[in-house]
């Protein structure tokens, strides 16, 4: 398997080496060279597959030529061995088609576990193999930090640093980062938005001098291994509703668009997806895209989902890439004019083309509480705030009541006590056991600017497990 950059103009990597570069030399990000498919046999044919299986048959081809079966096996199985429920990814039904997916099983309770505790196997097994030390450094708005570092805490050869908007995460999702000590481990509170942490990311990989020949990895969704392990999870699910003999649509709480797009893949591989709904909350920029064609930069606004407090999605590049032909020249282009100008909106065709595939929603907080009540009071489930906005947006934007609607529920409700107080919902959110001393725990975290040259000398000086890079 090759990959090759959405601009165009990168070199083509194998799996390895896309592990290893995150974003590519041209600044686009790295897609398959061409989607495996499977027919409707081979998919029936995986129904009652543990999860590990399941993950082995679809991710398999992605690794084809950089890692060995057997090796990939055991690294699936410790992975998803370490998950709270044997089931993994259970779903459980609000009504007589609708469906939420439990993503939040994992260790750090967000869908992220899925892909990160994947990540952090696939970064040990690789620098293992090759001799080589790496730097981590990625941002968060809430999920993905205390994901990436419980996936690579023990991992020897990476150092790790999480960049977070400061006061702008739940306390739950912050305590979950700051709280997990080691000498690999660095934790960044920038005083800003994601988006000046998401920036400051894409400006240290397209100037690495900072790490003095050390190289830089990357855990956000732009790193294609995110992107591939939670492919898996549209399978799963659909495998359990009757798929592939029936169409099976999903609505999903996305800010990056990495999670839906995985969806936009699984279809391409041959899952009957019918319908793929983006949820999303004020800040709205994919559905007025989706909505009338306008991918536009506004300001960002602090809500009761936080994981969604992102104005700019690094992943719609990988979907403006098919849309227009797996022509790098335009995407660089229509990127170019995004960066300069703020905004574009594509060819008449091209949007039409998305459309028949995808619907959209825009959720407030008064709407997204209003929905956790509601579903309380129907069914005695609370759900996290991201979630309830993906259940918002599937009532309003399904096309057919005969088809399984799955929600994806990305987190659990413990980690957003606010939203759920304010649903008005009085049933008592208890911590895992794992978790259950978290506000007890000691928490080390370093507040910086928002200025990337004091991150990179920060990330300098603290680098190759404290001592200077």
């Amino acid at each position: 398997m090759r990959y090759i950059s959405t601009r165009g103009q990168a070199p083509a990597l194998n799996f390895e080496d896309v592990l290893l570069a995150g974003l590519a030399t041209d600044g686009g990000l790295y897609v398959p060279e061409c989607l495996p498919r499977f027919t409707q046999e081979e998919i029936a044919s995986w129904a009652g597959l543990p999860y590990h299986e399941l993950a082995f048959r679809v991710m398999r081809p992605f690794v084809a030529g950089s890692i060995p079966d057997a090796d990939f096996k055991k690294i699936l199985e410790e992975t998803y061995g370490v998950f709270s429920h044997n089931a993994v990814a259970p779903l459980r039904q609000l009504n007589g088609n609708e469906w939420v997916l439990e993503l939040f099983h994992g260790p750090t309770l967000a869908f992220k576990d899925f892909a990160l505790q994947l990540l952090g196997r696939l970064l040990d097994y690789t620098l293992e193999k090759r001799g080589e030390r790496v730097v981590i450094v990625g941002a968060t708005s809430g999920d993905t930090g205390s994901a990436a570092i419980e996936g690579c805490k023990h991992c020897e050869n990476v150092d790790i640093f999480i960049l977070h908007p400061h006061n702008r995460v739940s306390d739950v999702q912050r305590r979950q980062m700051t709280t997990i000590f080691g000498e690999n481990i660095h934790n960044i509170a920038i005083e800003g938005n994601f988006d000046d942490c998401q920036e400051m990311v894409k400006n240290s990989f397209a100037d690495q001098s900072f790490l003095k020949g050390t190289r830089l990895v990357a855990v956000n969704s732009i790193n294609w291994a995110r992107i591939m392990a939670q492919i898996v999870y549209y399978f799963h699910a659909a495998l359990q509703l009757g798929g592939p003999a029936r169409s099976v649509s999903f609505s999903v709480p996305t800010g990056n668009f990495g999670d839906i797009f995985a969806g936009y893949l699984a279809r391409n591989m041959g899952l009957p997806i019918n319908q793929l709904i983006v949820a999303t909350n004020r800040n709205d920029i994919l559905h007025r895209f989706m909505s009338g064609n306008q991918y536009v930069k506004e300001t960002l606004h602090a809500t009761l989902s936080p994981s969604m407090d992102i104005m700019v999605s690094s992943n719609f590049e990988r979907l403006l890439f098919d849309l227009h032909g797996r022509n790098g020249a335009a995407i660089a282009g229509l990127m170019d004019n995004f960066k300069q100008g703020g905004g574009f909106s594509v060819e008449q065709e091209r949007w039409t083309e998305a459309r028949k595939l995808f619907d959209s929603l825009a959720v407030d907080d008064a709407q997204t509480c209003e929905t956790i009540a509601e579903v309380y009071e129907q069914t005695g489930e609370v759900l996290d705030p991201h979630t309830a906005i993906g259940v918002k947006a599937a009532r309003e934007c399904r096309r057919s009541l005969d088809i399984p609607m799955v929600i994806l529920g990305t987190a659990h409700p413990v980690k957003f006590p606010d939203a759920v107080e304010k649903a008005g919902v009085g049933k008592a959110l208890e911590l895992p056991a794992h978790l259950s001393d978290l506000f007890e725990r000691e928490e080390r975290c370093t507040v910086l600017p928002n200025d990337l040259k004091a991150v990179q000398a920060f990330v300098s000086q603290h680098g190759n497990r404290g001592k200077p890079l």
